[in-house]
C-alpha cells in the first residue's frame, strides 16, 4: 500500500512540474512552434539596425553695384571739374557636409506587456551589463505583429511597429568624453 501511494506521490510532482515547466503554450497544439502570443511571455529580439545619412549643402551668392557720375562746366579759361563714383560689392560663400553612420547588433528578451484588438504584441525588454567598471543599458519597446515572429520565437528589429530603442552607457569611459565643469560653465555663458 506504502508503494502505491509513493507512486501516486511522485506522479503528481512530475505531472505538475511538467506543467509548470511548459504552461506558455497549454492551449497549442503539440506540433506548433513555441511563439510568445498572451501576455507574459518572453520574446527575443534580433537588434540589427544599419542607419546611413549623407548630406551636403553649397552655397554661392555674389551682388555688386557700381555708379558713377561727373561734371565739367567751364567759363572762360577756367575749368571745373567734379567726378564722383560709388561702388559696392557683396559677397557670401559657405559650405556644409554631415554624414552619419551607426551599426548596432544586439539581442535581448522582451515581455508581452499587452494585447490590441486585432492581436498584436507590444513587448518591452530591458537588459542591463557591467564589465570593468562600465554600466550598458539597452531598452526597447514597441508593437510586434505575429505573423513576423519567427519559428524559434524570435522577431528582427526591423519588424517592430514604433521601436524605441535606447542604449546608455555610464562609466569610466563615458565620463572622460563629457567635457570638464569649466567648460560647461562657458557653454552656458557663451
Amino acid at each position: 500500500m506504502k508503494k502505491i501511494l509513493i507512486m501516486v506521490i511522485i506522479h503528481l510532482v512530475c505531472v505538475s512540474f511538467g506543467y509548470t515547466q511548459f504552461n506558455q503554450n497549454t492551449s497549442r497544439s503539440l506540433f506548433s512552434d513555441v511563439k510568445a502570443y498572451k501576455v507574459g511571455d518572453a520574446i527575443t529580439i534580433l537588434i540589427i539596425e544599419e542607419t546611413q545619412a549623407d548630406n551636403a549643402a553649397t552655397t554661392k551668392d555674389t551682388r555688386s553695384s557700381t555708379m558713377g557720375g561727373g561734371v565739367e562746366a567751364g567759363v572762360n579759361n577756367s575749368k571745373f571739374k567734379a567726378d564722383a563714383d560709388l561702388s559696392t560689392s557683396t559677397g557670401f560663400s559657405g559650405s556644409g557636409q554631415t554624414v552619419r553612420r551607426e551599426n548596432i547588433r544586439s539581442k535581448i528578451s522582451a515581455r508581452v506587456t499587452k494585447i490590441d484588438d486585432v492581436g498584436n504584441l507590444f513587448i518591452e525588454g530591458k537588459r542591463t551589463t557591467k564589465v570593468n567598471g562600465e554600466t550598458q543599458t539597452i531598452l526597447i519597446s514597441g508593437t510586434v505583429r505575429p505573423v513576423d515572429i519567427l519559428p524559434n520565437n524570435s522577431v528582427y528589429s526591423f519588424n517592430i511597429l514604433d521601436l524605441t530603442l535606447t542604449i546608455e552607457g555610464d562609466g569610466s569611459v563615458s565620463k572622460i568624453q563629457e567635457p570638464g565643469l569649466i567648460t560647461k560653465f562657458l557653454r552656458i555663458l557663451f
